[in-house]
């Protein structure tokens, strides 16, 4: 796989991860694939030189502060139609229990989301649906993703170096450490999906009253 993107001109990787990170929130991609993945990734990809470490964590950043804002300003502008989207209306729930956490810790929230694949996804649209001012928003959410892209940046850069020294012994015990990378985000991600379900569950247990999605599972 990385000798595939190795292939590809600099210019389109770049763009290739600027649009997964923008997309996240903006058009919900975090739902599918999250960005850490792509951004891991790409650190690798510049450890090997084929693209520049620096010009990368200041591309993630970007792309991810405009792409939350954009994700701010369709729930500002759309408000609660974005519960009727068919791609979050199954996560009613859970989407419930965020907007409860952002009333209770406003800004806070919004930063701890960004490190979260579920949260980072939705937070900018709940923010601009729950009315929250943008100044604020911005704050935080720039402070996380200042933070986010430059960490997972640096963290595939260095793991990057490690697997080209490791591959001088065996190129097989190279493949199986980034496979072991990228199946740890993996597993972590489907890991905090499975306890957002329990909270999910818990929440519904403590408001019995609120009404849920036809389809909720």
């Amino acid at each position: 796989m990385l000798d595939k993107i190795q292939h590809l001109p600099g210019s389109l990787v770049f763009a290739m991860v600027a649009l997964l990170v923008f997309g996240e929130a903006a058009l919900f991609i975090g739902f599918v694939l999250p960005g850490e993945t792509a951004v891991l990734v790409a650190g690798v990809v510049a450890s090997r030189g084929h693209i520049n470490i620096e010009l990368l964590c200041l591309l993630v950043v970007v792309a991810a502060i405009v792409g939350d804002s954009v994700g701010y300003a369709v729930g500002h502008r759309y408000g609660e139609r974005l519960m009727t989207l068919p791609i979050i209306r199954h996560r009613r729930v859970a989407l419930e229990r965020a907007l409860e956490g952002l009333r209770r810790r406003g800004p806070l929230y919004v930063f701890i989301g960004r490190f979260t694949a579920f949260l980072r996804a939705v937070m900018p649209g709940l923010a601009g649906m729950s009315k929250m001012h943008y100044r604020r928003f911005l704050l935080a959410n720039a402070l996380g993703g200042i933070i986010w892209g430059v960490g997972y940046s640096l963290l595939g850069y260095f793991a990057g170096g490690a697997l080209t020294k490791i591959e001088k012994y065996s190129s097989w015990a190279g493949i199986a450490v980034l496979v072991l990378l990228v199946g740890a985000v993996f597993a972590l991600h489907f890991r905090r999906k499975h306890l957002d379900q329990v909270e999910d569950t818990r929440w519904i247990a403590e408001h019995p009253d609120q009404e849920l999605p036809k389809d909720f599972e």
